[in-house]
């Protein structure tokens, strides 16, 4: 692998010199206290563009480092750091015992044999001061896409180191404590965000460091103690574990809310059957409304029908009723006309009766008087001459009237008998009206013959009666 290729590998996939710069600030509560001492010394191991020795620099230390790579040592040089073209390991032989208060190897241990990290490891021990510190950065297994994936993006890695192996190997050389320093997790992690599995899965810090320090006087320990007491960044563990117990809560409160929804499930189901029951009891309801309704609708079809027909009867008995008032108004003047005859009638039946009064006085008065008396021989004696002399008339008349009546009944005389008459109009009249007073004379006689007092009003049959008694006395 060329060392071109390497370097533009570097500034492709492990960020900008800032964000670098940014990144390794997080080592600031392990600097501090060892900037105390005036211009400590450090050696960065591998120390690629510099980023490292630019920071230790503005902290006050007297660094330098080593790199095989000149390409990657070119940045460095550009920017006047003090480095070396090397390997990291012979120059970590060549330090003086206790003459560095820092060693610091960045992705460097991943590139190198395990027997190498381990050298490096009893090396750094024996270069450092008392209180001294050993900083090995590295990418951290623990976060699974790391492990399996992007570990391998770097084609000089070997393998990856988990976080307990390295911090045992410096355990195992002897510092008095070490501390894993987990980094550039997602910032939102620390929170009580709802977890998924893709966090479980590159959610752990990408990168972990363990930072050992060596024996030295309580003093000099103490001004470290609150940074190797802090916890730092996410490991796989405890992110694993607040996935299964956001999971567990989350499926405690779905079983929660299945059974709180199988109740209301129920509840509505109960309240679906009562609903259907009230339904069907409303549809039974409904239907004998529908009945009903159509009963009813029959009964008004029926009385619709009935008024109909009386409105027909009414439209009728009106018609007959308006030619009942033209009836009634035409009688009612004809009653008028009726009742001012009937006044003239009484007036001239009062004038006949009075002179009906006056000419039966007159006559009772004329048969109860003596001349009636004295002349009665006389009008014996011309009436009978008046009896001789009516009676050829009569038998004469009689003959005439039923030959006239003979000849009525007979068309054919009567049509001989019109041309003879029609020369004696005056003849033809007398003999005509002779024909006709002879036949309706019986019917006349047989009508006040059969008419009986109580068919005469009172006034007219009391004068009856007076002249039928005047009458029987002249027959006496």
């Amino acid at each position: 692998m060329t060392e071109p290729f390497y370097r533009a590998f570097e500034d492709r996939y492990r960020g900008s010199r800032d964000v670098i710069k940014q990144r390794l600030r997080a080592y600031a509560p392990f600097l501090e206290p060892l900037v105390q001492a005036q211009q400590p010394q450090a050696l960065d191991l591998g120390c690629g563009r510099g980023e490292w020795l630019e920071l230790l620099g503005e902290y006050g230390f007297n660094a330098r480092g080593v790199d095989l790579d000149d390409g990657m040592l070119a940045a460095c040089r550009e920017r006047g750091l003090q480095v070396e073209t090397g390997d990291a390991v012979a120059a970590l032989r060549a330090c003086p015992d206790h003459s560095l208060a820092l060693v610091s190897a960045f992705h460097l241990v991943e590139h190198i044999p395990f027997e190498l990290v381990q050298e490096i490891t009893r090396e750094a021990q024996r270069a450092l001061q008392p209180g001294g510190l050993l900083i090995m950065e590295t990418p951290n297994p623990e976060n699974l896409v790391v492990g399996a994936s992007s570990f391998y993006m770097d084609p000089s890695h070997l393998r990856p180191i988990p976080p307990s192996l390295l911090a045992f190997t410096a355990e195992h050389a002897g510092y008095q404590r070490h501390k894993v320093v987990r980094l550039q997790e997602e910032p939102a992690l620390h929170s009580d965000r709802p977890l998924a599995l893709i966090h479980v899965l590159e959610g752990p810090s990408p990168d972990y460091s363990v930072v050992a320090q060596t024996s030295a006087p309580a003093e000099i320990l103490t001004r470290f103690d609150t940074a190797f007491a802090t916890d730092y960044g996410i490991a796989l563990g405890p992110l694993a574990l607040r996935y299964e117990q956001q999971h567990e809560q989350r499926l405690a409160e779905l079983h929660l809310l299945a059974q709180a929804q199988q109740r209301e499930a129920q509840q509505l189901h109960q309240a679906l059957q009562q609903q259907a029951q009230s339904l069907e009891h409303q549809s039974q309801s409904l239907q004998q409304q529908a009945q009903s309704l159509q009963q009813q609708a029959q009964a008004q079809q029926q009385q619709q029908a009935e008024h109909e027909q009386l409105a027909a009867s009414l439209t009728q008995l009106s018609h007959s009723l308006d030619l009942a008032h033209a009836h009634a108004a035409h009688q009612a003047e004809a009653l008028n006309h009726a009742g001012h005859r009937l006044g003239l009638l009484e007036q001239r039946t009062e004038a006949a009766e009075a002179r009906a009064d006056a000419a039966q006085q007159h006559v009772i008065a004329l048969l109860s008087s003596s001349s009636w008396r004295l002349t009665a021989p006389l009008r014996k004696v011309v009436t009978l001459g008046h009896r001789v002399r009516n009676g050829g008339r009569r038998r004469l008349k009689a003959l005439i009237v039923r030959a006239g009546q003979a000849v009525l009944r007979r068309p054919a005389l009567k049509r001989l008998a019109r041309p003879l008459l029609r020369l004696v109009p005056g003849l033809q009249s007398r003999l005509y009206g002779m024909v006709i007073q002879a036949q309706a004379a019986p019917a006349a006689a047989v009508l006040l013959q059969e008419a009986a007092p109580g068919q005469l009003s009172p006034r007219t049959a009391r004068i009856f009666q007076e002249l039928k008694k005047v009458q029987e006395t002249r027959n006496r």
